[in-house]
């Protein structure tokens, strides 16, 4: 029997940057990696939870609302639909639609797929921003219902995918090479983040690897930056990446370059 409710910890309305045109982003909760630069870490575990916030005004008495937050909620199918048919017009106006983030939406299949199906019924396009490390069998059932993937490669070399992201590539790999060689249309989203995935080497390693696959052209380029520092704050959370600074302009601009000059089409961002 299909789970038809699922776990969520965000809707964000008008986005520009998950896809293409106007959109609708829901953000599923769970998520199978745990990127030391992950920039919604209240995202990673699938259930709701209740999270300690910091408490910055020592000497005041708080009430449990203000040094509590619940992080995620259940919600139906039919919740989550309302929300995305009250911006139809956008989306047809400026062609765009929905996309189903996280977390890792691959975590909650049966409702991701209720979800898709009933976009399709109302012909909205879809997409799915994935970390691509899912059962085989997942992403063949959802598939033909999803008219993007956003598709994340991060780090190229097994053993430092598996010490910055707690897992190894290769079910990542094969997923991809699975969803090109059906002619899904895909974008490649690469993590710019210093000293770690901005590597020549690791660049080269992409590139070597979808060049393979004849179905993929274009590139975004995410660089990294501090914005989720915050969270780590406010919730207590163990950060990895303090000493990190934010991706400096000029070597997006070499990166952007260095996949232009073999032939893709290449956005700095979403």
């Amino acid at each position: 029997m299909k789970r038809e409710k699922g776990v969520i910890f965000n809707i964000k309305k008008y986005s520009i940057h998950d896809g293409p045109g106007i959109r609708t982003t829901v953000f599923l909760k769970g998520c199978p990696l745990q990127c030391w630069w992950c920039q919604n870490p209240e995202g990673q575990n699938a259930e709701p939870r209740i999270l300690e916030k910091t408490d910055r005004r020592k000497g005041f008495n708080l009430s449990c609302s203000e040094t509590k937050e619940i992080i995620g909620r259940e919600v139906s199918v039919q919740e989550i639909m309302q929300e995305i048919e009250k911006d139809i017009v956008f989306y047809d106006e400026s062609g765009g639609g929905v996309t189903f983030s996280g977390g890792e939406p691959l975590m909650q299949p049966d409702f991701l797929c209720l979800l898709l199906t009933e976009c399709k019924k109302q012909e909205i396009h879809t997409a799915v921003d994935t970390c691509g490390y899912a059962p085989s069998e997942i992403i063949s059932k959802i598939s033909e219902m999803v008219d993007l993937f956003l598709y994340d490669l991060k780090i190229m070399d097994k053993e430092k995918h598996l010490k910055y992201t707690g897992a190894t590539n290769e079910l990542i790999l094969d997923n991809l090479k699975q969803i090109s060689k059906e002619g899904h249309q895909v974008v490649i989203r690469i993590p710019i983040v210093p000293g770690i995935t901005d590597t020549t080497e690791n660049m080269d390693q992409i590139w070597a690897f979808i060049s393979r696959l004849k179905t993929i052209r274009e590139v975004s380029l995410l660089p990294y930056n501090q914005l989720g520092k915050e969270k780590y704050k406010r919730f207590n959370l163990t950060n990895k990446m303090v000493n990190v600074t934010s991706t400096p302009s000029e070597k997006m601009r070499e990166i952007k370059n260095r996949f232009e000059n073999r032939g893709y089409r290449v956005k700095i961002g979403g």
